[in-house]
């Protein structure tokens, strides 16, 4: 294990290499380097593979691939496959189609406590948008700059402040935002032992809400999340969802039901199978 490593940051992926190629690349020109990368990959082709093997080779950071065969929106098991891999104390999990600011993981370091967890957020790129970005808009960090975007056609909303760089903005944004804290995958960290406690995310969940279920179990576990939405910044390339279907939506808002009834803190459906 590295030293000095103080977090591991969990981004899943599935078939978008040239968007992952794009992420790893936001990653290696962080402003701290004290982490690892574990790339969750739920049965990507060969392609995946090989954009993170020609990642690692460049770059001093750590990186490993945890691979589960395609059966479909399996999600929430290569999840917990990366939390058991994971060599921090420290978990950040974010998406595949999500481009980090370079203050990112010096951001969730800097402001992490115990038994908390960081809620994080994310600036939604339009499709035209998110084809002009490429590994030189991302080095020069123009994709988080106001007067690029709304120039390659970004509209002026009031969800670009989600891209302060005013700390003093930032807090007081987070303050009275009427978002709640949550676990979103796409920007969130907790500590592992926290995260383990609850047993991992519930493998019975597909695409939606998998990731709050998890963190509800630690909120009735007496783990507080904490709004970081305007401090640490990522922006979203944009898709579509076809794996969205309404049969797994309704289970999901099944098990989310008896969660939040029940007061639960743990799955039988996680790491270890009950």
């Amino acid at each position: 294990m590295q030293s000095n490593l103080q977090a591991t940051i969990i981004i899943s992926t599935y078939n978008k290499p040239e968007w992952l190629k794009l992420v790893l690349f936001s990653f290696d020109i962080q402003t701290t380097k004290k982490f690892e990368i574990i790339v969750a990959d739920d049965g990507s082709d060969k392609r995946t593979k090989t954009v993170i093997d020609l990642f690692t080779e460049r770059t001093d950071l750590k990186v490993i691939h945890v691979w589960q065969e395609d059966d479909g929106f399996q999600k929430t098991k290569i999840l917990n496959k990366a939390i058991v891999t994971s060599n921090a104390d420290y978990l950040i999990f974010t998406d595949g189609d999500c481009i980090a600011r370079k203050d990112f993981v010096e951001t969730h370091l800097k402001l992490r406590q115990l038994r908390k967890a960081l809620s994080g957020g994310y600036f939604k790129l339009t499709e035209d948008v998110s084809k002009k970005i490429n590994t030189q808009v991302i080095s020069d960090q123009k994709c988080y700059e106001k007067d690029w975007l709304i120039a390659e056609g970004q509209p002026a909303t009031f969800k670009m402040n989600k891209l302060t760089t005013s700390n003093a903005k930032a807090n007081f944004l987070n303050f009275i935002t009427p978002t709640k804290a949550t676990f979103d995958g796409m920007n969130v960290s907790c500590w592992k032992s926290d995260i383990l406690a609850v047993n991992g995310f519930d493998e019975r969940m597909k695409y939606g809400g998998e990731d709050r279920e998890v963190g509800e179990r630690m909120m009735h576990n007496g783990i507080k999340f904490l709004q970081i939405r305007y401090s640490a910044v990522c922006v979203h390339l944009h898709h579509d969802r076809p794996y969205k279907n309404e049969e797994a939506l309704l289970l999901n808002k099944k098990i989310r039901q008896e969660t939040k009834r029940e007061k639960c803190t743990h799955t039988k459906y996680g790491i270890h199978k009950a």
